[in-house]
């Protein structure tokens, strides 16, 4: 190739883009008629925390100011809204979520000219927006007046009644109004974007379900990006054309995620996902085998691509205890030849994950709900947090802590604190972590009914301070016991050994109050076998 398509480059970059995973279930595909989105924030260097944006009334002449999503850079101001919402996370106050994914796309078509980088638009959105239509508007039509200036992008804008797909891409320097394509999710169906394009062909006379800028096809045919009749013109294809790594590091983890529940065989789409062919024949959405829950998408968000052929647990990469993680790059060299990692759902640069909880049979200060794992999501648990929380708790908050000192204050520090322990010896430690994990999303899941229960006898006002403070303090039990696991997984398993354990989990003890010997596993079989198998009779003991 000559040279690295621009999406590679914005995949493989650890700061210049995020390179992140949305999950989506429709009302209709969930187990409580709930509509359910995820999103994991997947970015290397970022200090992840739970974003809080009071809404409130504004004078004339108010200013909003604009910062870049990932340097926090100032980009400008814009004249700011009468009233705007408050917003917990990327959900606001009304239910409204806006989540995304970045794929880059021809790098000619970056705009640097414009005002709104993708995060500043989904932020100012949800302080304007209540429903994922009106966001849908607004985000269009503040892109026409002020410019965008990222590259190609999917949004997943969703509320209690309805998920859309809003995929945008800019005209280059000076271009203004970028081009863009919206399709409704239906109801009955999931679907997720990965850093790719999804949208392909798409209804030209179908408003209800779907919107388009009006010059998406005519721009596409003045570049030369398409030829043909518009009925079959692709987004995805001439805007973000298919080249090598994209399906495998991209469309293969919302492929996971449809093989794992989809009604369709997936298996057809094999050939594309590892690249065999370009030829994408991966549906924008399928219907569910069965419904799915909430914890159903927080355990989706976890995945390694198990069970599949993809399996990150059947070489020597997963290092002598088992670890379903690569280190990165993705892409790696040999004697002059390119490898690669596999790139899953669950990686360990995500700064944090959100999986969004909207629903319309209740009041939105009840019905809203983020669970938010401040880490990535295998190795943190979903703390629940009403939409109607007056603030961020405070070990999310921004004030916590930040990217270059350790505190421990912050979830983001004592989360990566235990995963970092936790990953050099997964298959001996992880089962720790996953315990407490659980039973932490036990609690959380079995305190929900009885507390939205009392949250509806209650007037607005004192729902939302009941919600706010539960939210709040589910979130200090959480530092406990994250902080509790780390001390376990420190005095228990020091030095690659671990103590002896009775069998109601206390340390096995002498009569006079000193330890039992620890207990010595060594390495894996699997890994032993290896070991003789590259060292040969090196290290054979003699008769």
């Amino acid at each position: 190739m000559k040279k690295i398509f621009f999406a590679l480059l914005c995949l493989l970059a650890s700061y210049d883009a995020q390179a992140c995973t949305n999950l989506i279930v429709g009302k209709k595909a969930s187990a409580d008629g709930s509509v359910i989105v995820s999103y994991s924030a997947d970015d290397y260097g970022a200090y992840g925390h739970l974003f809080y944006q009071p809404g409130g009334r504004h004078n004339n002449g108010d200013m909003r100011a604009l910062y870049h999503y990932e340097s926090n850079n100032y980009l400008g101001a814009i004249p700011e809204a009468d009233s705007t919402y408050a917003v917990i996370g990327l959900t606001n106050e009304h239910q409204l979520t806006v989540f995304e994914t970045t794929w880059g796309g021809r790098e000619e078509l970056v705009d640097t000219t414009g005002l709104f980088d993708y995060g500043s638009l989904m932020q100012v959105t949800l302080q304007r927006a209540r429903t994922a239509r009106e966001a849908l508007k607004v985000m269009t039509d503040l892109v026409a007046k002020y410019g965008y200036q990222s590259s190609g992008e999917s949004f997943t804008v969703a509320d209690p009644n309805e998920v859309w797909i809003l995929e945008m891409v800019g005209k280059g320097p000076g271009g203004g109004s970028p081009v863009w394509v919206a399709c409704r999710v239906p109801d009955d169906c999931i679907s997720g974007h990965a850093n790719q394009a999804r949208i392909r062909q798409f209804p030209l006379n179908d408003k209800e379900n779907c919107i388009y800028s009006k010059d998406v096809i005519s721009f596409a045919k003045k570049k030369g990006y398409f030829k043909g009749k518009d009925a079959d013109f692709s987004f995805a294809d001439a805007y973000n054309p298919a080249e090598h790594g994209q399906a495998r590091f991209c469309d293969a983890r919302v492929w996971s995620y449809f093989n794992k529940w989809g009604v369709e065989d997936m298996s057809k789409c094999l050939d594309y996902i590892t690249e065999k062919t370009f030829v994408c024949n991966m549906p924008l959405w399928v219907r569910p085998k069965q419904k799915l829950s909430v914890q159903d998408l927080k355990d989706m968000m976890r995945d390694h691509y198990e069970g599949t052929p993809l399996a990150l647990d059947n070489d020597l990469g997963q290092g002598p205890w088992e670890m379903p993680y690569r280190p990165t790059p993705l892409t790696w060299k040999v004697d002059g030849k390119t490898y690669f990692n596999e790139r899953p759902i669950s990686t360990q640069q995500s700064a944090n994950v959100y999986v969004a909880q909207m629903r319309n049979f209740l009041p939105d200060h009840i019905g809203g709900i983020v669970w938010f794992a401040n880490d990535e999501a295998n190795m943190a648990p979903f703390v629940p947090i009403y939409v109607s929380t007056l603030g961020a708790p405070a070990c999310f908050d921004v004030k916590a802590g930040d990217t270059f000192n350790f505190s421990f204050q912050s979830a983001f520090w004592v989360q990566n604190w235990v995963s970092n322990m936790v990953y050099p010896r997964y298959s001996v430690l992880f089962p720790e972590l996953e315990k407490a994990r659980m039973e932490l999303e036990t609690k959380y899941n079995n305190a929900q009914s009885a507390l939205e229960t009392k949250a509806k006898g209650m007037s607005e006002s004192e729902a939302k301070t009941l919600l706010s403070e539960y939210s709040k303090q589910q979130s200090r039990e959480m530092m406990t016991r994250w902080m509790q696991l780390a001390e376990t997984l420190i005095v228990k398993y020091n030095d690659m050994a671990m103590k002896t354990m009775n069998e109601d989990g206390t340390y096995k003890k002498t009569p006079g109050g000193v330890q039992v010997g620890v207990q010595r596993s060594g390495y894996p079989e699997r890994y032993r076998r290896k070991i003789v198998e590259e060292t040969g009779n090196r290290f054979l003991m003699g008769e």
